[in-house]
C-alpha cells in the first residue's frame, strides 16, 4: 500500500547545504526511506547546491520528491520563517515538517512565540526536527535574548505545536525531559558512516603521508571557532617536533597567513594538505590513516560529528576540554585535553600523543571504542524512526 495513504508522508526541510548540513541530511533521507516513509525534500534547488547534494545523495534522490526551500536568492530571507515551512508543508502534501536543522527555525520562532506569535496553524502537532543548540536550557544567567527564546519554547511545547523534537546533547536534553515531562523530547545519536573503516596502509598511500610519523588529523574549514590557527601555531613553535606531522583537509576558508603558515610546515615535511571537499570514501581514508583527530574548537558549545567519526574510527582526540565535547573525551578516556584557546597545552597535548607508548594509546582507542557504540548509525536510525512514528501516531 501507498504510504501516504498510511499517513507515513514527511516533508524534510534542509535549505543548507554548508558544513555538516548534507551529512545529515543524508542520514535522516536514508533512514526514513528505509523505515517505509514517503518523503519530500525542500531544499535550495540553486545548482551550485544541489552539486552538492547530489555529491553525496545521488542514490537516494530518484527516491524522493523535491521541492524548493530556495529557488532563488529572493527566497534567501525566508528560510527562517516559519510560513516558509508551512508552505512548504502545504506544497509536499506530507503529515510532518522535520527540520534538519531545526536551529534554522529556532531564534525566530522562539521569539516570536515569547509575544504570543504564534506559527501557522497547520503547523501545530506537526513541526519537529533536530535542535542542537538549545543553549537557554541550562545557561547560569539568561540574557534578555535567552529569556525570549526560553519562555517561547516553554509555549511551543506546552501548546503541542513541536513534535517530535531531537536533541544530540545529552545533557541539554536530559534537562528538557525533567522540566517537560512527557513531552515528544528525545535523545539522539550524533552518529558516524557506517562501514566506517579503510585500509591504513593505503590511505597513507593515497594522502601522501611519510613513514614513521605520528600523523594528527584536523578535518573540516578552518574557521576561527574550530581552532586550526591554534593547531598550526603549536607546530610551527614546536622546538623539536619529534614525529607529530598535521593532516589538514577540507577546503579552507581564504586566509592568506593561514596559507602561508600550512606551506611552511609542507615545505619542512611536518604537514599534508588537502585543500578541497572530500568525498564520503575519501572522508573513510582520512580517517584511517591519521593516528589521533585534532578538535582545538574556541567556545564550542555543541556536539562534533568529527569526534563521532574520530570514535568510529577507533582514534584518540585531542580536544579542547569544553563543554560536551570535553565531557565525552573525559568520560570515555579517549584521548587528552586541553585548556581551550591555549597554545603552549595544546602543544603539550601533541607532543604527549605523538610520544605515548603502544599501552597509553591503547586505552584511548578502547576509550573511542566505546563511545563509539553509543553513536553508531544504527543508534540514529532507532531514535529517528522512533520519534517520527510515534509524532504521526499522535495525529491520528
Amino acid at each position: 500500500m501507498d504510504a501516504r495513504k498510511l499517513n507515513r508522508s514527511v516533508l524534510i526541510y534542509e535549505p543548507s547545504v554548508d558544513g555538516h548540513h548534507v551529512g545529515w541530511l543524508r542520514f535522516i533521507t536514508e533512514d526514513l526511506l528505509g523505515a517505509g516513509f514517503a518523503l519530500t525534500l525542500a531544499l535550495d534547488t540553486r545548482p551550485a547546491a544541489m552539486k552538492r547534494i547530489e555529491g553525496q545523495m545521488a542514490d537516494l534522490l530518484p527516491q524522493v520528491k523535491i521541492i524548493p526551500a530556495i529557488a532563488d536568492k529572493s527566497d534567501e530571507a525566508k528560510i527562517t520563517s516559519p510560513a516558509q515551512v508551512a508552505a512548504c508543508l502545504k506544497k509536499s502534501g506530507a503529515a510532518l515538517a522535520f527540520l534538519a536543522n531545526f536551529n534554522d527555525l529556532a531564534s525566530t520562532s522562539l521569539r516570536r512565540a515569547a509575544f504570543g506569535l504564534m506559527p501557522s496553524e497547520r503547523l501545530r502537532g506537526r513541526l519537529g526536527g533536530i535542535y542542537f543548540r538549545p543553549l537557554f536550557l541550562n545557561a547560569s544567567a539568561l540574557s534578555p535574548n535567552q529569556a525570549m527564546k526560553k519562555l517561547g519554547f516553554r509555549r511551543l511545547v506546552k501548546n503541542g505545536w513541536l513534535n517530535p523534537l531531537l536533541m544530540i546533547d545529552p545533557l541539554l536534553c536530559g534537562l528538557a525531559q525533567k522540566e517537560y515531562p512527557g513531552a515528544p523530547i528525545h535523545l539522539l545519536a550524533d552518529p558516524y558512516p557506517e562501514n566506517f573503516h579503510a585500509d591504513r596502509a593505503a590511505s597513507r598511500k593515497q594522502f601522501n603521508l611519510p613513514e614513521g610519523k605520528f600523523v594528527f588529523l584536523f578535518y573540516g574549514g578552518g574557521y576561527k571557532r574550530k581552532g586550526l590557527h591554534l593547531a598550526v601555531e603549536a607546530m610551527l613553535k614546536m622546538s623539536a617536533p619529534g614525529k607529530a606531522f598535521l593532516l589538514c583537509a577540507g577546503l579552507q576558508p581564504k586566509n592568506e597567513q593561514m596559507s602561508r603558515d600550512l606551506e611552511t610546515l609542507r615545505s619542512q615535511g611536518r604537514a599534508e594538505i588537502v585543500n578541497r571537499y572530500v568525498s564520503a570514501e575519501e572522508e573513510k581514508q582520512l580517517f584511517a590513516a591519521c593516528d589521533a583527530v585534532l578538535l582545538p574548537y574556541i567556545r564550542h558549545l555543541d556536539g562534533s560529528g568529527v569526534l563521532s567519526r574520530a570514535a568510529g574510527a577507533g582514534k584518540p582526540a585531542i580536544a579542547s576540554d569544553e563543554y560536551l565535547i570535553g565531557h565525552v573525551v573525559r568520560q570515555f578516556g579517549m584521548g587528552v585535553l586541553f585548556e581551550s584557546g591555549n597554545v603552549p597545552e595544546l602543544q603539550r597535548a601533541i607532543m604527549q600523543a605523538a610520544a605515548a607508548a603502544p599501552t597509553e594509546l591503547a586505552k584511548w582507542q578502547a576509550g573511542a571504542q566505546a563511545y563509539a557504540k553509543t553513536c553508531s548509525r544504527g543508534a540514529f536510525r532507532s531514535a529517528l524512526v522512533a520519534a517520527v512514528e510515534s509524532a504521526l501516531a499522535a495525529q491520528k
